[in-house]
């Protein structure tokens, strides 16, 4: 039974914590029902005579403080993991838990100078600092301003207590400022060591092979530490070893052929190490790997027959890599080398294999025996290679010259066709729908671009269960017709369409309207013509619509019901009249292009409350009248890009309705504008690009307007600027004198 002086901290504990998802407030802890046995509390262990030895509060999204828990002299383990307590750890007596051996404390936004305290707990077999970047980055924070850092003491002082430790996490804790030494101080210091996990801790100086020392180490991980030297005998004598990890660590040298033989070694990535050079031995059979990563190495020879040994491999990816010769079966991932010959059938029966990349080599004709029957394998990439068809949930061909059989036998009773989720053909030279996709009722993705299929689309393509339909770069001639049983389908989920850069003609179909998920349209550059459909703004989700570069006639709908929508692009067609008002509602909008259009309006300063817009094109329209905004000083808070050349703008030119430190691309040119220059001008620090030209302008050369950092283009032609334009400092940007 729980005692009163374990009870009572416990109490305060509780009454000092709260949730809080997201750091914010939520609703105050009561995890506990403080009207029963303490040591009966989820989290709390006691033992035998009631002392609290144990507090397990991980992965709760709590906050606030918990000083009473130095009150509990007995404590042994405490895990306060993956919560939000966005503190420092100064004012924590940790040193008044001397009987503590566990202490985990990662992943749950603390940050500053690690406590000397923590150093004085002599007893301490694990301890778990690390990942407080995960913590702030879940929570919307900048990972690098708050992270733990061990500055005073130094790495050399912390651990020199700790000499039971048995595991060691400081992941992502800063150790910049340590000595090169840390390598040969952990190997004497910590003799007991099993599990040491410091990656991305800026650590410098080469890895040591006293490391060897450590004679129960079985997992390091290094990972992101610019470590670059590995020496010829690292780790070849740690028979303890299971896992070892030293991703993107610059390390240059030859990799120890020793560690991949090691008796217990199941894990090894040693990947994005470009200049670490190294061979694959001759595997011993029974060989323990399940894991072995060496993308992105200076790795290369042959792939040892032997490495069909691996009978346990669940993951090898050798992609990046120098390798070269016949390809052994066992394999999963041989992206990028030098591999050619013809690929075993035995690779796609593996009974573990689910997935398989063997994009970029050089292998020769090559197709995939489609009778082939696969277990488990249900995503295939084979990018840039020459190859046929095959059998797994998806299929991405990307930039290979498909060869589909004319004839396949799907009635064949011996013989049963992939039931596909995802088929990717792009850049694939396919001249027409194939015709195996009659048969696909769940099919979800099919992304067909950059081919040279002509014609219309058939209705036997259009399923149920399809969300996105990518047809981009073709010779498609019409869109073709639903059935009436299939138009209907499409209000099930959400629906991504983009027949761009064909040669379709027409009107938009009717059976377009039935699809209320439409999510995104894009139809850019085809010879469409007739008015834009008004259901297209009666669409709640649509996101995206690309209309431009077409033949469309009328006005634009309004879109009082498209409140989704983020990017309206409908220039170089033929439309006329006004903007819609409804646009204002439209809060998401970010970009809207008119451009090269007969639309008639004046500026839309009505368009100025939408947070969100960053882009707003004009440009070749009738738009006509002033540019002056009278009833708010600063509206259009995020625009970027503001273009409204070659229309009929009269007056004089104010800019301050717009965010200066925002805009970086002002194009005003041919237009009537008159008058000076506006000063305000000066306050665009980020200005790229400002386009005067063919204006009335009537002012002295801008010579002020050099000021700004950000400026590359500036153009004033056709103006009435006047003045000398002596004084410009042509070597400011490189330039002659």
């Amino acid at each position: 039974q729980c005692l009163d002086d374990q009870r009572a901290p416990l109490l305060q504990l509780q009454h000092h914590l709260y949730y809080a998802p997201n750091s914010t407030f939520s609703s105050n802890f009561d995890l506990w029902d403080v009207n029963t046995d303490c040591c009966s509390w989820e989290g709390i262990t006691c033992d035998a005579y009631g002392h609290v030895v144990g507090i397990d509060l991980s992965y709760k999204n709590l906050s606030g403080s918990f000083h009473s828990i130095f009150d509990l002299h007995h404590l042994q383990h405490l895990n306060l993991a993956g919560n939000n307590f966005n503190t420092t750890l100064f004012s924590y007596g940790f040193d008044e838990l001397q009987n503590l051996t566990h202490l985990n404390l990662s992943s749950s936004c603390f940050h500053g100078q690690i406590p000397v305290e923590i150093s004085f707990l002599k007893r301490l077999v694990s301890l778990d600092l690390s990942n407080q970047g995960s913590c702030y980055l879940r929570n919307g924070y900048d990972y690098d301003s708050a992270t733990l850092k061990l500055e005073k003491p130094n790495f050399k002082t912390f651990i020199k207590n700790l000499k039971f430790l048995t595991e060691l996490y400081l992941d992502g804790v800063d150790i910049s400022t340590q000595s090169t030494k840390w390598c040969e101080t952990t190997s004497l210091v910590l003799p007991n060591m099993h599990v040491l996990s410091l990656s991305s801790c800026s650590l410098k100086g080469p890895l040591c092979s006293s490391l060897s020392r450590l004679s129960f180490l079985s997992k390091l991980i290094l990972d992101e530490n610019p470590t670059s030297y590995l020496p010829p005998n690292f780790l070849v004598n740690s028979s303890c070893l299971v896992s070892l990890s030293l991703r993107y660590c610059n390390l240059n040298g030859h990799f120890p052929t020793g560690i991949l033989l090691l008796p217990k070694i199941q894990s090894i990535d040693i990947s994005l190490n470009r200049q670490l050079m190294g061979q694959l031995p001759e595997f011993p059979a029974n060989n323990a790997l399940l894991s072995l990563s060496l993308y992105d190495t200076n790795f290369s020879g042959k792939l040892p027959e032997s490495i069909g040994n691996l009978k346990f491999l669940t993951n090898l990816d050798l992609s990046g890599c120098n390798f070269f010769g016949p390809i052994p079966s066992s394999i999963a991932n041989l992206s990028n080398n030098y591999l050619r010959g013809a690929i075993p059938k035995s690779i796609l029966q593996l009974p573990r294999l689910e997935w398989l990349y063997i994009e970029s080599n050089s292998f020769s004709s090559m197709k995939l025996d489609m009778s082939v029957q696969v277990n488990n394998l249900r995503t295939l990439w084979l990018n840039y290679i020459s190859l046929a068809v095959f059998h797994p949930y998806t299929l991405d061909l990307y930039f290979n010259m498909i060869d589909f059989p004319k004839q396949i036998p799907l009635s064949d009773a011996n013989f049963s066709f992939p039931m596909l989720r995802q088929l990717i053909l792009g850049y694939c030279n396919v001249s027409a729908f194939p015709e195996f996709l009659k048969s696909q009722e769940n099919l979800e993705y099919l992304i067909l671009p950059n081919n040279k299929i002509s014609g219309a689309i058939p209705n036997w393509v259009w399923k149920k269960s399809l969300h996105q339909l990518s047809l981009a770069n073709n010779h498609l001639l019409s869109l073709g017709e639903l059935l009436p049983n299939q138009s209907s389908t499409f209000s099930r989920g959400f629906f991504y369409f983009d027949v761009s850069y064909n040669n379709l003609s027409g009107p938009i179909p009717n059976w377009l309207c039935n699809m209320s998920q439409l999510l995104s349209f894009d139809v850019f550059y085809n010879n469409l013509s007739g008015p834009i459909p008004n259901c297209l703004g009666d669409m709640s989700a649509l996101s995206w619509l690309g209309l431009q570069g077409n033949n469309f006639s009328g006005m634009l709908p309004k879109f009082s019901k498209a409140t989704q929508l983020q990017f309206l692009k409908v220039s170089e067609n033929r439309l006329e009249g006004k903007l819609p008002r409804s646009l204002a509602e439209c809060t998401q909008l970010e970009v809207l292009d008119v451009a090269k259009n007969m639309m008639n309006d004046t500026f839309p300063f009505w368009l100025g409350k939408l947070p969100a817009l960053k882009v707003l094109i004009l440009r070749e329209n009738r738009f006509y009248g002033q540019i002056k905004h009278f009833k708010h000083k600063s509206v259009f808070p995020t625009l970027d890009v503001l273009d409204i050349a070659s229309n009929q703008f009269s007056g004089e030119l104010s800019i301050d309705f717009l965010q200066p430190t925002r805009l970086r691309s002002l194009k005003i040119g041919g237009n009537k504008l008159e008058g000076k220059l506006s000063r305000s001008l000066a306050n665009c620090t980020a200005l790229e690009v400002l386009d005067l030209g063919n204006n009335m302008v009537h002012d002295t050369f801008p010579f002020w307007l050099e000021k700004l950092p950000s400026l590359k283009v500036l153009v004033l032609r056709a103006n009435r600027f006047y003045g000398t334009i002596s004084k410009i400092d042509t070597k400011r940007n490189g330039g002659d004198d």
